[in-house]
């Protein structure tokens, strides 16, 4: 990550300063070597004693020098800093009081500043984001630390992260946040310590009651102790030493969590809608630990758990799944028959509730693994294994376990099927291949209250997937292929319906015609208006508010 992270400190004395700093420096490319130029032993070797000799060079002044106290300084110019090898790519983390060049440290300087007296977030102790094109994009997490000898009782300091690409910044706010406020508990935690034993030896409340006040002298009525170091507050021998070691860790963490894809056009819906369900649970994430570190607790249920976890896309991967498993949508429909595997996928594109009920979770697994295929995104709601029965709302995949009844209204519900997984041996014929597994160890039973749909024509989808699974020419990875070009094809005519429909707010009859034209209409209809309704609900958040914004512009500029 192109980045570096800051310790920095209001000094009551000096005003804004930088403490400690951490930044990484990259491993030259490899370049063809000049006549008369170094060979690269000695380049590399010339790299390593610059870092190991690193000095203060942006703040080499007598002037800059005299113009520090204890509280100002972390470590002296002569100390040669801390150095970290990243032995997989080759980058070097260094860290000393001031960055080691002279641009950045204009940077880190400005950040500080403005950190600590122009950005001030409610409360004064939180995060904030602020910045510029030219001086970089920071954030900022301020905190108090506590002194007895302080105004206050507390010190004021702050962890400023300075990077110049503001979009990767401000996507990792929530991982920033969460390790960054770690860091700060730490440290507020082992000064609080300091402070109880000192305030335990010498109230220093009652000594400043008692005493005469004169701001001429205050800073010497302490002894002058006016501005101690971080190190005598938290009493922590190795401390600059571990905040090297968080400040690499996070700056090596933050720079290969998040990676640049070339994508081929406009990213899906599909991916819009991963991105977006990462964030609310990085945010959630984020939320319940700034929770507890208020004082309060509120840790998730059992079941809330679970549902955050199975709600994901691709919560399991069939690699990892043991015994026996369905591997795609062909062997799925080989093993049901031609006939169930119909009303299955049927139920599937309406959004009625699937639920398997068996013994082998991983089994039934697997069957949600290949049957997500056919949906978008967001429109799966998983529950892979659970000892009761879901609402259909929480979920539209639902595994249960065999003994768990199934309530009246669902089971004779035309909006539900329900695939009762029996485990049984059929003699001792030695099974050769999975599907011999399922067939031989294996009964499923569909039980479906209205099944006369099944002869139908069904959604104009449905007949097309099934054309491409019956095609044996076709391999496992061309009907993949196949059907991920089928879900784009509808999901475009999804947002031409969201946009007619529910955007521009036409009405019956116009919506009929854009369905003629999107060839929505004929035979199946019903079935085809039903799943494009059903395929809404999987729209991502990003694309909605774009098109309600760029419905609001354009009334916006009418009406102008």
């Amino acid at each position: 990550m192109n980045a570096l992270v800051a310790l920095c400190h209001f000094c009551e004395l000096h005003g804004p300063r930088t403490l400690f700093c951490t930044e990484a420096l990259h491993p030259p490319s490899p370049s063809p070597p000049q006549p008369g130029s170094a060979i690269p032993g000695d380049r590399d070797r010339e790299a390593d004693r610059e870092g190991e000799g690193l000095t203060m060079r942006a703040n080499s002044s007598a002037t800059q020098r005299a113009d520090m106290c204890e509280g100002c300084r972390s470590l002296p110019a002569s100390h040669p800093g801390f150095v970290s090898v990243d032995s997989e790519t080759g980058i070097r983390y260094l860290s000393h009081q001031h960055p080691r060049q002279p641009q950045l440290f204009s940077v880190v300087r400005q950040a500080c500043v403005r950190s600590l007296s122009c950005e001030v977030c409610p409360g004064r102790e939180g995060p904030i984001f602020f910045g510029d094109e030219q001086h970089g994009f920071v954030f900022s997490h301020t905190f108090f630390i506590k002194d007895s000898l302080a105004r206050g009782f507390q010190r004021w300091y702050s962890i400023v992260v300075v990077a110049m690409d503001r979009i990767y910044l401000i996507n990792s706010w929530p991982f920033l946040l969460r390790h960054l406020r770690q860091t700060i508990q730490s440290l507020q935690d082992t000064a609080l310590k300091v402070f109880d034993n000192e305030q335990c030896v010498c109230p220093q409340r009652a000594v400043r009651m008692n005493s005469a006040f004169s701001p001429a002298v205050f800073p010497h009525q302490r002894s002058g102790n006016a501005a101690r170091s971080l190190t005598s507050l938290t009493q922590h021998p190795n401390l600059w030493a571990s905040l090297h070691s968080s400040f690499s860790w996070l700056l090596k963490a933050c720079g290969s969590r998040l990676t640049e894809k070339l994508l081929e056009g406009a990213p899906t819906e599909d991916t819009l809608v991963l991105i977006e369900r990462q964030t609310e649970q990085e945010e959630e994430m984020s939320g319940w630990e700034g929770a507890e570190g208020g004082g309060s607790n509120p840790q998730p249920s059992q079941s809330e758990s679970v549902h955050s976890k199975d709600f994901q896309f691709d919560d399991g991967r069939q690699e990892d799944l043991l015994g026996p498993k369905f591997k795609s949508l062909r062997h799925l429909r080989q093993v049901l028959g031609a006939n169930d595997f119909r009303q299955l996928t049927w139920h599937v594109l309406m959004g009625n509730q699937v639920i398997w009920r068996g013994a082998d979770p991983g089994l039934i697994q697997s069957a949600f693994n290949v049957l997500k295929a056919l949906l978008p995104v967001g429109c799966v709601r998983a529950v892979s294994y659970s000892p009761h029965y879901e609402e259909a709302y929480r979920c539209n995949f639902l595994g249960l376990s065999p003994d768990v009844p199934i309530p009246a209204h669902v089971s004779s519900s035309e909006f539900s099927m329900l695939v009762d997984v029996h485990n049984v041996e059929r003699g001792c014929v030695n099974p050769v291949s999975d599907d011999d597994i399922l067939s031989l160890y294996h009964e499923f039973f569909l039980n479906v209250p209205f099944s006369w749909f099944v002869f139908l024509s069904g959604p104009t989808l449905l007949n097309k997937i099934e054309v491409a699974l019956s095609n044996g020419n076709l391999s496992v990875e061309v009907v993949s292929l196949c059907l991920l070009c089928l879900k784009e094809e509808w999901m475009n005519k999804v947002k031409v319906l969201f946009k007619f429909s529910k955007v521009d707010g036409r009405g019956k009859e116009d919506t009929q015609k854009v369905l003629a034209l999107l060839g929505a209409t004929g035979p199946g209809e019903e079935d085809n208006v039903r799943l494009l309704k059903f395929w809404m609900t999987g729209l991502s958040k990003l694309y909605k508010s774009h098109l309600m914004t760029a419905v609001r512009g354009g009334e916006r500029t009418l009406s102008q």
